[in-house]
């Protein structure tokens, strides 16, 4: 099994990336394969609508995003972590989620999604629902820890001394090994949920 970690800090060794390297040791522990690509510091403009991409399936902007593309779909699971700014993820990493979600159409039924914070102080919860938005609008199940994955310091490397953070790491990180392992099992002997041809509607009378 595999799970993609996408990094949205600029920061190569700061508080997220000690998050996300929590987790990937205790996936280690369980036989479970990483990837985390950063891209905090790409250059990765927003969507333009041009829907494009409904016809070729790739984002016209060729860049991470169109990247992360195949390796969303190989996993089995995908992270996502971020730094706290202004109550919200960093921008380039959501311009990156916008464009990655909506030109890949690729079934996402059923891969599960973790979002996880660095901050300083607060905006945390804040920057947890908005990660969780893009998971729940794609069928994917969240993974839950012992609280909101969130860890919190300054300087670069002050989250390893949150010793609740950092137990909420490796708790969400077995927590999503069990949840995939055992979708996995329920795929093998059920299959995936029935779906129905999407209705589009909006409120324009």
């Amino acid at each position: 099994m595999k799970v993609l970690m996408i990094n949205g800090s600029p920061r190569t060794n700061g508080n997220t990336a000690a998050a996300l390297k929590e987790m990937e040791q205790v996936f280690a522990e369980n036989g479970i394969e990483t990837e985390i690509v950063q891209i905090g510091k790409k250059d990765i403009r927003g969507c333009v609508a041009c829907l494009s991409c409904a016809k070729t399936g790739k984002c016209v902007f060729d860049d991470v995003v169109n990247e992360l593309a195949p390796k969303f779909e190989a996993a089995d699971g995908l992270v996502v972590g971020t730094p706290v700014y202004y109550a919200s993820a960093n921008a380039a990493l959501i311009a990156c989620l916008q464009r990655l979600f909506y030109s890949t159409h690729f079934d996402k039924t059923m891969k599960v999604g973790a979002g996880v914070m660095a901050a300083r102080r607060g905006g945390a919860s804040a920057t947890f629902d908005e990660l969780n938005k893009f998971f729940t609008i794609s069928g994917m199940p969240i993974a839950s820890g012992q609280y909101w994955n969130s860890v919190h310091g300054r300087g670069a490397g002050e989250a390893k001394e949150d010793g609740e953070g950092m137990q909420g790491m490796r708790t969400l990180a077995r927590n999503m090994t069990f949840l995939m392992k055992s979708i996995a099992l329920g795929k093998e002997k059920f299959g995936l949920p029935e779906k129905e041809e999407p209705v589009r509607t909006n409120f324009v009378r």
